[in-house]
Parts: C-alpha cells; structure tokens; sequence
C-alpha cells in the first residue's frame, strides 16, 4: 500500500517535567460521575457567528456566515424524525438562534437547507397563515438530547417535545379555559412544497402528506377529540384541527412519520410508542443517548470542555438518517416500494462526513455503518453507480476504510464492481471521468476575471480526490484479492501529481493545451473555479494517500517544512470573502472541511509538536464562541465539524480515512475510555504539553505517532507521555 509512511515517532526525547502545577477554578473543575447527557447543550451551532476577528472579514450587510447550523430539537440517534423548532424557513435548519419568534415545529431536519417536513404549531385565539408564530425567550427554552421545551408566549402554550425512531411526540400545556388548536401549516418547509393534504380519519385523528418532490406521509393522534379539521387550500392553505372542550388543558399529540404510506406511518407510531407516555419515552430517548455517549467516556478537563466534548459526540451521530418503516419497507431510489434485509439509510453526506465522522460512527455504531453501506450498494443496484455527495467520489474511502476496520457486514464483491463503475464510467458520480483517465487529471477553463462565484469544473480538487479515491479503490481491491484492480487504481493514485506547478509550490489548474491557468492568486478562494470551496493553500496539500510522494514535489523535508509553516502564518486578506471559507489561522480554514487533516502535515518532516500546538488554538479558538459560548468556526454538515472535535480531543484522528490508522495526538483529557464492541481501550496521558515524548501500547513502546484500529479493536492501553 503506498501510505505506509506514517510518521516516526523521534528518539531524541527531551526530558520528562517531574513537577507539574495544575491551576483549575472551582468553576473548571468536572463531576464525573453525572450523566453523560447532562454535558450536552443542544444549542451549540445555532448563534451566528459575528466576530470579524474570528471570520476574517467583515461579512456584507445582511449575510449571516455559514456556521454552525444546527437544531436544538429532539431526536434519537439516526433516527427518521427531528422534531425541531423553526423561527425561519429556508435557513440551514430552520433555527437561528437570534431570532424571536418559532413559527413551528418540523418532523425531520439535517443542516443542508433542505427537509423540515410537517410543520405544526398549538395556537390559540384567531390565526392565519399570515400571523402564524409566537414570541418566545431563551430564558423560557429548554433542550437535551431526545427532549427540547419552550413557552409560546403569544398562545400562552408551554410545549414539550421527545421522539421514538419514526415518530414524534408533542405535550402542550394551553392556558385554561382557553381555545385548544393546532395547526398543519403543510404549504411550507425548507424545500419547496408542491402539495399537500390532511383529512381527519378517526375521532381524535387525523392523516396526510406533504410532498416536497417526494412525499412524506404523517399519521397523528391527539389524546382529545377533534371537534373539527380546518384542510385548507391554495388560497388559505393553513389547516387547523379544533379540539373538543373536554375539560384538561394539557394536549398530547404523537406523530408517525413515512416515506411510503399513511398505513405505515400509523403502524410506525402504533409500534414504537404504542401505549407509552410522554415521560417514558423521552426517558427512553435520554437513555439511549447515554448508552451511545458512555461509548466514549472522558476523565478531567474543564467543564467547557467537557460540554464540547460531548456535545461533538452527540451532534455526530444525527445524520444519515433511517428511512425504513418498523415493517422494512422504504421507497429505493427509483421510487417503488421495497425491503431489504437491513434498515435503509439515507444517503450520508460524504463530501463532507468521510474525512472523520463516519470513522466514528463505525467505531461507535457498526451496525448502522453496515446498514448505511448497503443501503449505497442497494441504490447503486438501481443506478449502476454508487452515489455521492456534492463533490469527490467519496463513497471509496467510506467503504474501504469500514471493511478494513472490521466492518464486513455487505457484499464486499459488489461494493467493489459498483466503486470501479463509479470510476471507469461515463454518466456517473465523477464528472468528466473519460478526460481524467486520459489525461491523468481534469483540465481548467480560461476565465478572465474569475471570481469567487465563477462556474466551472473545479478540475484541481476533482483532480485530487478522484486520486484519493482511486487508492481507496486500490485497498478494497487489494484486500479481496483483486490485484489487477488493485494494481491499476495504485498507479492512477498518483495523479494528484499532475497538477503540481514546481514554480509556485502549488496544485494549479491546467488548460487544455497543457499550459498553466495564468491567472493564478494562491490566496484567492473559489466556489467551483479551480478548486472546490477552497484556495490553492487550503487545497494544495490534499494527498494523504502517498504523504512521501507529496513532500518529494517539494524538493525536501525542509522545503514542505517552510511551505507548511507559510500556510498557518500569512494572513488572510480581509478583502477576499466566500461565506463558508472562514476563520483563518494564516491560509487554514477551520471554517469549511477541505484542509481538516492538514494540522497533522507537520508530523511527517517529525515535528509533531507544531500540530500539536495548531490543534490546541483550533479546539480553544473556534469551538464554543461567541456571546453566548454557542457559535461554531463552521458549518457542522451532518455532523463533520463536531466529529473533527471528537477525534482531536480524544487523541486519535483519521488522517487518511480509507486507511484503518489513526494518528496519535495528545488528547485534551486526562484518560480517554473507548468502547469497541465488547472490548475497552484506555488512553492515559502523562502530564501536560504540546511535545509526545514517549508512546507505549500495552507497555510496548510504538515508534510510529500510529495506532491500528485492530488494537483499538482488541483492547488495551495507551500511555501518552508528554512536556
């Protein structure tokens, strides 16, 4: 395999500190012994993010930087239904924090501007579509992993909401002696609707859909009679279900949700809660938000750090979610109705979530890994390609680095064959694929004047990372035996290469000709120009695959060394503004995904403690700001930013995730306790600092900064000594 050249841990240790002063406040310091829910604030990610110090630049009138974005409503892990709050459709989720009034509560939710499915909201008094919404307080909101509640302020209506897998659950307190209703605003959502209807289908129930290119299918039952259903229209679309005097002011309502009929959404809530209350099943989502959480525990550390720590943990494991009835049916992708022998996942979001937050999914929740894998191979059964997401082909390294990590629960064969689809053919999910493989990388357009927004085939990052996924190919390949695949998706591995100009340091853009894209600004980002999202520094330095290969392009260890110490120091210029490309240290951007694993660059010319050092600014800096301490340096996208978090905290990150290693860092906590299936690996570390002097696994001393999965596998002990 060509990334065998994980760095060396040096011999040349400095002496061990023997004294070290620990100065914590009381506020600092940590009960470990409390629940693991209990550090968990679902409101992280939801204020904007408005330091100009933190973003750098100064974001145009009006705009609210891509960050965070993230909902602090109920949800179970992975599960079909998030039941959240909405102050603004066609918002990243629909919640922003600075707002004041909720307009309703949505069903399902991601972060992508998209979903937010089945909308109500309890009212009272007259309301229309128009008016719909209340004023509410922070001071009055509540949330916490499966539970979320909040004061209605203009209805007066205290609501309270938990979910089970594929249903929601709603408690309103109304004021007494006032009207009871609660409306289905179906006409909106943060896509675009194109219809909907609601019909009442028993004495305290009514059913329906909302189709917003597909449908989604809702049964709901109140524990009071409906008196009467308001369906509404076109003109007056709100629908509004009046409930009968019955003399209590507290309404349950329970909603099953599904994507293939309103007989098995019914049979999804009549399944999952059944005869259950309200408080047994938000109990039951507390308790197993715990059980994943206890999959990693944590000793020592600040509270803030705690709070972030788990909070990460959480967020990560939000998305993909199920879409799968109780009785296995889902609509594939073709639309027809059918079942499998594994529940169906949506399609994660790989461009983002394959650099780190699906390793730890699959070393948290193998199971739904395996269900997430074959739920890409079902759909790459009716497509003949194994989808994407937004950029990159990075279904590969998903699927090659879970198998090598023990996950083996799939058609490997198959995942295979569809992979080498996906990169041979035409029509698929690599974009201009036939010019790759002839030419070895994917030519640039001469634009004059590009600018950020400047439409084109963003051919150096496709270059890159097909390369990445070619080797990703190459390991699956190796690894079932297929050395004729695995030989050629090697060799086309180093086409990264190609795009390599020895005059500027940097991955530059071709033309057809073969000539260099003469307008060239390293520091000039592009969302589709030349590069993906990124800059030629945030973008350069993309081959985790052969880091060897990488540092020979740039003449010496010494030579990537300077270049490396250049990327973290020249400043941002405040003038260049792309609004998810934010929050610089020098060229590095925390903000947005495509350099994450350029920190740990240093540890391959053996100098581990300049990453160690960048690490500790990113993990203090840009996590947990803001007025409130809520704010995030970036977009969370299904869960990356915060799984980037976890891994760094921890003292293990996955710097190249096809590959099963992981490299060590020095981990913010005192010990760090990892379960992996039955087994309990310990982190310990010795002392504080930024420099790892000495590594032993089960007292062997490692003279690599690497641990295999198959020892965090196997269990054991790592002892990290530091100064």
């Amino acid at each position: 395999m060509m990334n065998k050249a994980f760095p060396i841990l040096s011999t040349c240790y400095l002496p061990l500190l023997i004294l070290l002063i620990v100065a914590f406040s009381c506020d600092n310091k940590t009960n470990d012994s409390q629940k693991l829910t209990s550090h968990v604030n679902p409101f992280i990610g939801t204020e904007p993010l408005t330091d100009t110090t933190l973003i750098g630049y100064t974001p145009p009138k009006g705009w609210r930087v891509w960050a965070g974005l993230t909902y602090p409503g109920a949800a179970r892990p992975n599960a079909m239904v998030q039941l959240s709050p909405v102050t603004e459709y066609g918002t990243g989720t629909g919640y922003q924090y600075e707002d004041s009034v909720i307009k309703g509560f949505t069903h399902t939710n991601k972060g992508h501007w998209n979903l937010g499915h089945i909308p109500v909201l309890p009212v009272t008094g007259e309301v229309s579509g128009d008016n719909l919404g209340s004023a509410f307080s922070h001071d009055s909101e509540t949330a916490s992993p499966g539970y979320y509640r909040v004061l209605l302020e203009y209805y007066g209506v205290d609501a309270e909401l938990t979910t089970i897998k594929r249903s929601g659950f709603h408690r309103y307190h109304f004021p007494e002696d006032s009207s009871k209703k609660v409306a289905f605003d179906l006409s909106r959502s943060n896509e675009g609707v194109h219809g909907w209807k609601v019909k009442q289908v028993g004495e305290r129930a009514v059913a329906g859909y909302q189709d917003t290119g597909y449908k989604v299918y809702f049964y709901a039952r109140f524990n009071q009679n409906v008196e009467r259903l308001k369906e509404g229209n076109k003109e007056d679309p709100l629908s509004m279900v009046y409930l009968a005097d019955e003399g209590s002011s507290k309404v349950e309502l329970q909603i099953g949700l599904s994507f293939v009929s309103q007989e098995n959404a019914k049979e999804n809530l009549e399944a999952e809660i059944g005869n259950q209350g309200f408080e047994e099943v938000k109990q039951s989502a507390s308790k197993e938000w715990e059980q994943l959480l206890e999959g990693i525990k944590v000793t020592g550390g600040t509270l803030k750090e705690k709070e972030l720590f788990y909070t990460s943990l959480y967020r990560s494991f939000l998305w993909p979610a199920l879409r799968s009835d109780y009785n296995g049916e889902y609509r594939d992708v073709e639309g027809n109705v059918t079942t499998a022998g594994f529940n169906y996942y949506t399609r994660p979001a790989l461009w983002d979530t394959y650099r780190n937050k699906l390793v730890l999914m699959g070393m948290l929740s193998p199971n739904v890994t395996s269900d997430v894998i074959q739920s890409l191979i079902a759909t790459g059964d009716k497509m003949g390609f194994i989808p994407t997401f937004f950029h990159g082909d990075h279904a590969a390294p998903f699927i090659a680095g879970s198998y090598l990590r023990g996950i083996k629960d799939f058609d490997v064969e198959k995942a295979l064959k569809l992979l080498i689809q996906n990169a041979t053919r035409e029509g698929g999910p690599r974009p201009y694929i036939k010019e790759y493989m002839d030419r070895g990388y994917i030519t640039t357009p001469e634009v004059n004047r590009a600018h950020v927004e400047t439409k084109a085939k963003a051919a150096v990052t496709k270059t890159l990372e097909y390369a990445y996924d070619d080797y990703s190919v190459a390991l699956l390949a190796a690894a079932v035996g297929d050395t004729v695949a695995e030989k050629k998706f090697m060799q086309r591995s180093s086409n990264y290469k190609n795009l390599f100009d020895s005059s500027t340091g940097f991955m530059r853009g071709k033309l057809e000709n073969g000539d260099w894209v003469q307008s060239f600004n390293p520091e000039y980002p592009y969302y589709e120009y030349m590069y993906r999202e990124a800059n030629a520094w945030q973008s350069s330095f993309f081959a985790p695959h052969d880091m060897e290969g990488l540092i020979d392009l740039h003449g010496s260890e010494e030579a990537f060394e300077a270049k490396m110490d250049s990327l973290f120091s020249i400043p941002w210029n405040s003038s260049y503004v792309a609004r998810n490309v934010c929050c610089f240290l020098g060229q590095y951007s925390q903000g947005n995904q495509p350099d994450h694993n350029y920190p740990y660059l240093y540890y391959f010319v053996d100098k581990q403690p300049k990453t160690q050092k960048i690490l500790n600014t990113i993990m203090h800096k840009f996590y947990g700001v803001g007025e409130h301490g809520l704010a995030l340096s970036g977009m969370d996208d299904a869960g990356e930013m915060s799984a980037w978090y976890v891994f760094n905290a921890i003292g293990l990150y996955p710097f190249s995730p096809a590959d099963e290693e992981y490299l060590i860092s020095i981990p913010l906590f005192d010990s760090v306790k990892i379960k992996v299936e039955n087994n309990e690996f310990l982190i310990e570390k010795r002392r504080e600092g930024i420099k790892i002097n000495n590594l032993k696994l089960n007292e062997d001393t490692l003279e690599k900064f690497s641990l295999p999965h198959q020892a965090l596998q196997a269990g054991g002990k790592l002892e990290i000594a530091v100064n």
